[in-house]
């Protein structure tokens, strides 16, 4: 028998999916500005993202991995994935509330957790999950049918 949420958990589950979805957004941004930084810097471009810098406002610097510039102004690369590690974080927590006030099995939280790690995944992921719980909701919330005996 599948175990269901609390009905007195409903209102927190919707706080939680808020949550989740709001961070589904914010991680799934981040890995994709992670994707296109470490195409600047590990193809043959050669380049690193600095905010400040004396070559401008918003820049792409050379990088050598060799022989690397000590430079002035924020290095927007290394802002990038300490962010999206951080936010991954925080991405995960938001799983794990929702995943546990919903009551799924283990292998769920698992599928939701690499939403963050693969590219556009959190995106669509964000989708199902947010479907699953409003139709689990629904269904949760619906009145239990009454049976009439004689």
């Amino acid at each position: 028998m599948a175990v269901r949420p609390k009905i007195s958990d409903i209102p927190r589950i919707r706080a939680a999916l808020k949550f989740y979805r709001v961070f589904a957004y914010i991680t799934g941004s981040f890995l994709l500005l992670l994707c296109l930084e470490m195409i600047l810097k590990y193809t043959g471009i050669h380049r690193e993202i600095y905010l400040l810098s004396p070559a401008g406002f918003l820049a792409l610097v050379p990088w050598n991995p060799v022989d690397p510039q000590k430079l002035s102004g924020v290095n927007l690369s290394t802002g990038i994935l300490i962010a999206h590690g951080w936010l991954y974080v925080v991405y995960l927590f938001s799983d794990f509330r929702l995943w546990s006030l919903m009551r799924w099995p283990f292998s769920r939280f698992i599928q939701i957790a690499l939403g963050g790690v693969v590219p556009f995944l959190s995106f669509i992921v964000e989708g199902f999950i947010t479907r699953r719980t409003n139709r689990e909701l629904v269904a949760l919330e619906a009145p239990v049918p009454v049976e009439v005996t004689n």
